[in-house]
Order: C-alpha cells, then structure tokens, then sequence
C-alpha cells in the first residue's frame, strides 16, 4: 500500500483508503469525484478549506 502525503491528490489518497472519504466529507471536502479532486493535494485542500494540514493527516492516518 502507498502512503498518504501532504502532498498525495485527494484522488490518490482515495484509492489508496477509500475509506477516509467520511473523514475528507466532514471537514467539509464535498466535492471528492470533482476534476480539482484529481490534481489538488490534501495540503492544497486543507489551505483552500481553512482547515490545518496536519490535523487533516492525523485524522486521515487514525482511519
């Protein structure tokens, strides 16, 4: 299994764990199957929602 980076694409990271897609849903990433999905990074994704990258890791790395 590949890891998780900051810098892995929510598209990646989904493939890799399907299952934290209720962890990216509620930190308010709902838009998982858009295009931005498939070139944005979890770090890009967190500054664009306003939320802390590396509490985005740490709940992704507790699923």
């Amino acid at each position: 299994m590949s890891e998780i980076t900051k810098e892995t694409t929510i598209g990646e990271a989904l493939r890799i764990k399907p299952e934290i897609a209720p962890v990216l849903m509620g930190m308010g990433m709902h838009c998982l199957g858009c295009p931005a999905s498939q070139g944005e990074s979890l770090e890009e994704a967190a500054m664009v929602h306003g939320m802390d990258a590396d509490k985005l890791m740490e709940q992704i790395a507790a699923v």
